[in-house]
Protein backbone atom coordinates (compact mmCIF):
# COMPACT_ATOMS: atom_id res chain seq x y z
CA UNK A 1 0.00 0.00 0.00
CA UNK A 2 1.44 3.37 -1.02
CA UNK A 3 1.20 6.77 0.67
CA UNK A 4 -1.39 7.72 -1.94
CA UNK A 5 -3.43 4.59 -1.19
CA UNK A 6 -3.48 5.46 2.51
CA UNK A 7 -4.42 9.08 1.83
CA UNK A 8 -7.16 7.89 -0.54
CA UNK A 9 -8.64 5.93 2.37
CA UNK A 10 -8.58 9.07 4.52
CA UNK A 11 -10.10 11.17 1.71
CA UNK A 12 -12.83 8.60 1.06
CA UNK A 13 -13.74 8.71 4.75
CA UNK A 14 -13.78 12.52 4.84
CA UNK A 15 -10.93 12.28 7.31
CA UNK A 16 -8.32 14.48 5.62
CA UNK A 17 -9.23 17.91 6.96
CA UNK A 18 -7.82 21.37 6.38
CA UNK A 19 -8.06 24.32 8.77
CA UNK A 20 -6.29 25.22 12.02
CA UNK A 21 -5.99 22.32 14.43
CA UNK A 22 -4.35 21.78 17.79
CA UNK A 23 -2.95 18.26 17.72
CA UNK A 24 -2.67 15.91 20.71
CA UNK A 25 0.98 16.95 20.85
CA UNK A 26 -0.08 20.57 21.45
CA UNK A 27 1.35 21.62 18.09
CA UNK A 28 -0.78 23.50 15.58
CA UNK A 29 -1.26 22.26 12.03
CA UNK A 30 -3.19 23.20 8.89
CA UNK A 31 -3.90 19.50 8.25
CA UNK A 32 -5.71 17.06 10.53
CA UNK A 33 -6.16 13.37 9.93
CA UNK A 34 -9.41 12.39 11.68
CA UNK A 35 -8.53 8.73 11.96
CA UNK A 36 -11.75 7.85 13.78
CA UNK A 37 -13.67 8.43 10.55
CA UNK A 38 -11.33 5.92 8.92
CA UNK A 39 -11.48 3.36 11.72
CA UNK A 40 -15.28 3.44 12.02
CA UNK A 41 -15.52 1.39 8.84
CA UNK A 42 -14.21 -2.12 9.55
CA UNK A 43 -13.37 -2.83 5.91
CA UNK A 44 -11.27 0.32 5.61
CA UNK A 45 -9.53 -0.33 8.93
CA UNK A 46 -8.90 -3.91 7.84
CA UNK A 47 -7.23 -2.85 4.58
CA UNK A 48 -4.91 -0.43 6.34
CA UNK A 49 -4.02 -2.66 9.27
CA UNK A 50 -3.50 -5.75 7.13
CA UNK A 51 -1.03 -3.77 5.03
CA UNK A 52 0.66 -2.48 8.20
CA UNK A 53 0.96 -6.02 9.60
CA UNK A 54 2.52 -7.21 6.35
CA UNK A 55 5.00 -4.33 6.45
CA UNK A 56 5.88 -5.05 10.09
CA UNK A 57 6.66 -8.69 9.31
CA UNK A 58 8.67 -7.75 6.22
CA UNK A 59 10.64 -5.12 8.15
CA UNK A 60 11.31 -6.60 11.61
CA UNK A 61 9.84 -10.09 11.63
CA UNK A 62 7.07 -11.63 13.70
CA UNK A 63 6.31 -10.13 17.12
CA UNK A 64 4.79 -12.06 20.02
CA UNK A 65 2.31 -9.35 20.99
CA UNK A 66 1.07 -5.92 19.92
CA UNK A 67 0.77 -3.14 22.50
CA UNK A 68 -0.96 0.16 21.84
CA UNK A 69 -1.46 3.38 23.76
CA UNK A 70 -5.06 4.14 24.72
CA UNK A 71 -7.17 5.69 23.35
CA UNK A 72 -6.17 6.31 19.74
CA UNK A 73 -4.06 3.22 19.27
CA UNK A 74 -6.57 0.64 20.48
CA UNK A 75 -8.47 0.06 17.22
CA UNK A 76 -5.47 -0.05 14.85
CA UNK A 77 -3.53 -2.03 17.43
CA UNK A 78 -6.27 -4.64 17.66
CA UNK A 79 -6.77 -4.94 13.92
CA UNK A 80 -3.04 -5.06 13.19
CA UNK A 81 -2.62 -7.73 15.88
CA UNK A 82 -5.38 -9.73 14.22
CA UNK A 83 -3.39 -9.82 10.98
CA UNK A 84 -0.18 -10.58 12.88
CA UNK A 85 -2.04 -13.40 14.66
CA UNK A 86 -0.90 -12.15 18.08
CA UNK A 87 -2.59 -10.80 21.19
CA UNK A 88 -3.50 -7.12 21.32
CA UNK A 89 -3.17 -5.30 24.62
CA UNK A 90 -2.91 -1.66 25.55
CA UNK A 91 -1.59 0.75 28.12
CA UNK A 92 -3.58 3.55 29.71
CA UNK A 93 -2.60 6.76 31.42
CA UNK A 94 -2.62 6.53 35.17
CA UNK A 95 -1.11 9.33 37.20
CA UNK A 96 0.19 10.93 34.00
CA UNK A 97 2.09 7.93 32.64
CA UNK A 98 1.22 4.79 30.72
CA UNK A 99 0.57 1.65 32.73
CA UNK A 100 -0.67 -1.84 31.99
CA UNK A 101 -4.08 -2.27 33.62
CA UNK A 102 -7.14 -4.52 33.28
CA UNK A 103 -5.04 -7.62 33.81
CA UNK A 104 -2.80 -6.93 30.81
CA UNK A 105 0.84 -7.86 31.27
CA UNK A 106 3.88 -8.99 29.34
CA UNK A 107 6.09 -12.00 29.84
CA UNK A 108 9.77 -11.10 30.25
CA UNK A 109 11.49 -10.92 26.88
CA UNK A 110 8.32 -11.02 24.78
CA UNK A 111 8.91 -9.45 21.38
CA UNK A 112 6.56 -6.49 21.14
CA UNK A 113 5.46 -4.24 18.32
CA UNK A 114 4.01 -0.99 19.61
CA UNK A 115 1.14 0.02 17.30
CA UNK A 116 -0.08 3.62 17.06
CA UNK A 117 -2.54 5.38 14.84
CA UNK A 118 -0.72 8.57 13.87
CA UNK A 119 2.72 9.74 14.99
CA UNK A 120 3.63 13.43 14.99
CA UNK A 121 6.25 14.10 17.67
CA UNK A 122 6.51 10.51 18.88
CA UNK A 123 5.82 11.44 22.51
CA UNK A 124 3.00 8.93 23.06
CA UNK A 125 5.02 6.28 21.25
CA UNK A 126 8.09 6.86 23.42
CA UNK A 127 5.97 6.84 26.57
CA UNK A 128 4.27 3.61 25.50
CA UNK A 129 7.62 2.03 24.62
CA UNK A 130 8.97 2.99 28.05
CA UNK A 131 5.99 1.28 29.73
CA UNK A 132 6.55 -1.85 27.62
CA UNK A 133 10.23 -1.96 28.50
CA UNK A 134 9.49 -1.36 32.17
CA UNK A 135 7.14 -4.36 32.03
CA UNK A 136 9.90 -6.56 30.59
CA UNK A 137 8.96 -6.51 26.92
CA UNK A 138 11.48 -6.28 24.10
CA UNK A 139 10.22 -3.65 21.65
CA UNK A 140 11.28 -4.76 18.19
CA UNK A 141 9.53 -1.86 16.45
CA UNK A 142 6.94 0.85 16.66
CA UNK A 143 4.36 0.95 13.91
CA UNK A 144 1.77 3.46 12.78
CA UNK A 145 -0.69 4.06 10.01
CA UNK A 146 0.64 7.59 9.37
CA UNK A 147 3.95 9.19 10.33
CA UNK A 148 3.29 12.94 10.10
CA UNK A 149 6.98 13.74 10.59
CA UNK A 150 8.02 12.48 7.17
CA UNK A 151 10.36 9.95 8.77
CA UNK A 152 12.11 12.48 11.00
CA UNK A 153 10.69 11.42 14.37
CA UNK A 154 12.84 9.24 16.62
CA UNK A 155 10.91 6.92 18.92
CA UNK A 156 13.98 4.98 20.04
CA UNK A 157 13.21 1.85 18.01
CA UNK A 158 12.61 1.28 14.29
CA UNK A 159 9.39 2.99 13.16
CA UNK A 160 7.36 1.13 10.55
CA UNK A 161 4.81 3.44 8.97
CA UNK A 162 2.26 2.65 6.32
CA UNK A 163 2.29 6.27 5.16
CA UNK A 164 4.94 8.91 5.74
CA UNK A 165 4.05 12.57 5.26
CA UNK A 166 5.78 15.76 6.13
CA UNK A 167 2.90 17.80 7.50
CA UNK A 168 3.77 21.17 9.00
CA UNK A 169 3.21 21.52 12.73
CA UNK A 170 4.03 24.61 14.77
CA UNK A 171 4.29 25.60 18.42
CA UNK A 172 1.57 28.06 19.47
CA UNK A 173 4.07 30.91 19.67
CA UNK A 174 5.44 30.35 16.15
CA UNK A 175 2.34 30.19 13.95
CA UNK A 176 2.56 31.48 10.40
CA UNK A 177 0.16 34.43 9.95
CA UNK A 178 -2.11 32.55 7.53
CA UNK A 179 -2.63 29.77 10.09
CA UNK A 180 -3.06 32.18 13.00
CA UNK A 181 -5.90 33.88 11.09
CA UNK A 182 -8.00 30.68 11.04
CA UNK A 183 -10.16 29.77 14.06
CA UNK A 184 -8.68 26.91 16.10
CA UNK A 185 -10.20 23.44 16.37
CA UNK A 186 -8.93 21.09 19.10
CA UNK A 187 -9.79 17.54 18.01
CA UNK A 188 -6.88 15.81 19.81
CA UNK A 189 -7.44 13.29 22.59
CA UNK A 190 -4.47 13.79 24.91
CA UNK A 191 -6.16 16.58 26.84
CA UNK A 192 -9.30 14.52 27.42
CA UNK A 193 -9.67 13.50 31.01
CA UNK A 194 -12.22 11.03 32.27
Amino acid sequence: MTNDDVLDEFRAAGALREGHFVLSSGLHSPIFLQKNLVFMRPQRCERLCKALAEKIIATVGQPDVAVSPAVGGIIPGYETARWLNVASIYVEREGGSFKFRRGFHLEPGQKVVMVEDIVTTGLSSRECIAAIQEAGGEVIAAACIVDRSGGKVDVGVPLVSLCSLEVPAYPADALPPELAAIPIEDPGSRRLRG
